[in-house]
């Protein structure tokens, strides 16, 4: 049986659906939410729906009772992520699985970027738990920049702080289908994952492809970091929102998140999906 944790949020509805292509039984998959309630998308699957919270170990331990193979979606809590992440391991082990997987992040044991931080020592909490375990080091989502093309196009600009850097960003689909592939296949127990687009590109490379493919001028405005945050600030972000943007542009500039390799190619066994099919599947 394999349990998909956080399975009511996008990427994990996408992990489900994913299993289910690669021909895992629906009643072989056991879907985790925090809310049933809102889980009819998921019923609509067939799987098996169980309540379970981060912040509630007896939730897990009875979420995981069965289980073969544990997929734990990374938490969105920024104050108790690794917290959160200690749970699910402390459980994982007491459900004696024969695979867990982690969704990390791009280079986690070495970016500088704040978000790493939980999951460098969600990574080593892992080790130290003794499971026999995956780590999926996923990097950024394109999705990060086109649910933010409304935006540009009623501005004419893209505002950032990440310079000339690059970031190898890949889709939500493509993370899922690799979770999908490791969850459902063999051998990759011990294995750690960089998972990345196959082509990087600058922000000022996303203007311009948003430009073509909508016909409607956007460029890309570079901004000190703390003008990043004063701007975002005054557009009716949180300062705590905006402060998180402006560290991960401060990564991309760095090219902490511009690692362009072949894993998550190979491991979805296509090319990633591109920056230009991307801003198409929203605008055309």
């Amino acid at each position: 049986m394999i349990v998909v944790t956080g399975a009511s949020g996008r990427l994990g509805r996408l992990v489900v659906s994913q299993l289910i292509a690669r021909g895992v039984a629906a009643g072989d998959i056991v879907a985790t939410v925090r809310n049933p309630a809102r889980a009819v998308a998921l019923s609509d699957l067939d799987v098996r729906i169980r309540h379970a919270e981060y912040t509630d170990p007896d939730s897990l331990r009875t979420a995981f009772a069965g289980a073969d193979r544990i997929l734990l979606i990374s938490s969105d809590s920024a104050r108790n992520r690794f917290n959160e992440h200690r749970n699910v391991v402390t459980a994982a082990v007491n459900a004696d699985v024969e695979l867990f997987a982690y969704t990390s992040m791009l280079r986690a044991d070495q970016s500088g970027i704040g978000l790493a931080i939980d999951h460098r020592r969600t990574e080593q909490a892992v080790a130290a738990a003794g499971l026999p375990a995956v780590i999926l080091r996923n990097g950024w989502y394109l999705e990060n920049y086109t649910d933010n093309l409304a935006t540009d196009l009623a501005t004419g600009v893209h505002l950032g702080s990440a310079g000339d850097g690059r970031v190898a960003a890949a889709s939500r689909r493509d993370y899922a289908e690799a979770a999908a592939v490791v969850l459902s296949g063999d051998g990759h127990a011990g294995a750690v994952y960089e998972l990345a687009g196959d082509l990087g590109f600058t922000m000022n490379e996303l203007a311009t492809e948003v430009t073509r493919v909508s016909g409607k001028p956007v460029i890309y405005s570079d901004l000190s970091s703390s003008e990043h945050v004063k701007r975002l600030v005054d557009a009716g972000v949180p300062e705590s929102a905006a402060e998180l943007y402006a560290d991960w542009d401060a990564g991309i500039a760095r090219g902490d998140l511009d690692v362009v390799g072949p894993q998550l190619h190979r491991l979805i066994g296509r090319d990633t999906t591109r920056l230009s099919e991307a801003i198409s599947s929203v605008l055309v």
